[in-house]
């Protein structure tokens, strides 16, 4: 990102309007902009050989790029980064787009899945893009915790929420559990789990089995950590990614190239089930954030940008992101505020309902 700034400082004001009205003629048009169409917009009268040549340099600088034989430009990837850094004017968000979002998350949807799968066909609805929602781990507190045998090598383990929700996990247990083990184990797992939700209570469990070994039979203290272990690792309720509008990125193309292109984005989200990377991009800073191409290893292939911003419960933790998905030349100037304003929205929600 800092090679485009530093290039833009050396351009002089010709160049830059040149750039800028090459990428907003591109961003509304889809089309490569031709130095005749410049001639007409530029702020002081310059021919068109001029207009070419400064096009030339900024080529040669590895702004703009010519897609084919016509005498138009686009920018290239590094030229919409510029763009967005150091140029793109962010909009308000208009009370339109601000009255249809309320007006999605004020349908009161029945449970938080219900809720976020309505945001994410708003956004997609809204910026006739994908929208992509990472919907949170489900985090209540714990209230008890009892494991059932289901034959030799089966075993339940029940999580009952303070809320009221229940969860069942099936697992195979450690060879030679008894009813009795059973029973201490959850004896020893509902003591300490109270009151915290799952995520907390695995480093407690391990510093407990450390401190008060003794205390638990051996059977178990195994039972205990391999469903521990459950929890950790292959608990059904991973975070959700709630994709939607998938077929407005295929309606705004035209070729086979551009369709081959979604096909590998949406085989992309497909393989990332576990989409920590995603959550690490959004946790790196507060607010939005704009990749564009290649910058995202999640769509590397795939030549689209992402609008992302996360979100926060009410502890000010990021739990989750809501963005938008496009070719790379989205209307970024409306699209960020509505991604923002989403975020904000879909956190003071959550902390609400907690």
């Amino acid at each position: 990102m800092g090679d485009g700034s530093k290039i833009f400082d050396q351009m002089n004001d010709r160049s830059r309007e040149v750039f800028r009205r090459v990428v907003e003629g591109y961003l509304e048009s889809g089309d490569p902009v031709g130095s005749r169409t410049l001639t007409r917009s530029m702020s002081e009268r310059v021919s068109a050989a001029t207009i070419r040549n400064v096009m030339q340099d900024l080529e040669f600088l590895g702004l703009l790029d010519s897609p084919h034989i016509s005498a138009g430009r686009i920018p290239t990837e590094l030229g919409l980064r510029m763009f967005v850094d150091g140029i793109l004017e962010i909009g308000d968000l208009t009370d339109d787009d601000r009255g249809k979002i309320d007006a999605t998350l004020g349908t009161n949807a029945p449970d938080v899945a219900g809720m976020l799968d309505k945001v994410g066909s708003a956004l997609s609805g809204l910026t006739q893009g994908a929208s992509l929602v990472l919907a949170p781990k489900y985090e209540a507190p714990i209230k008890h915790i009892e494991f059932v045998g289901l034959g030799p090598d089966r075993a339940l383990v029940v999580l009952v929420f303070a809320d009221g929700h229940v969860e069942n996990r099936v697992f195979t247990p450690p060879p030679g559990q008894t009813a009795s083990s059973m029973r201490e184990a959850a004896n020893f797992l509902s003591a300490l789990a109270e009151g915290h939700t799952l995520s907390e209570l695995g480093g407690v469990i391990k510093r407990e089995i450390s401190a008060r070994r003794q205390e638990l039979d051996d059977l178990a203290r195994d039972l205990v950590e391999s469903g521990v272990a459950i929890w950790e690792n292959r608990g059904e309720r991973h975070e959700r990614l709630i994709v939607r509008g998938r077929s407005n990125l295929i309606d705004a193309t035209e070729t086979e190239q551009d369709l081959e292109r979604i096909r590998s984005l949406f085989d992309d989200l497909e393989r990332k089930r576990d989409i920590a990377d995603f959550l690490e991009l959004a946790e790196e800073g507060e607010g939005v954030r704009i990749f564009i191409g290649s910058e995202n290893k999640l769509f590397s292939l795939s030549g689209s940008s992402l609008v992302v911003s996360p979100y926060m419960n009410a502890d000010r933790k990021i739990v989750g992101a809501v963005g938008v998905i496009g070719p790379t030349r989205l209307n970024y100037g409306r699209i960020v505020p509505i991604v923002d304003y989403t975020a904000q929205l879909v956190g003071k929600l959550l902390s609400e309902r907690s």
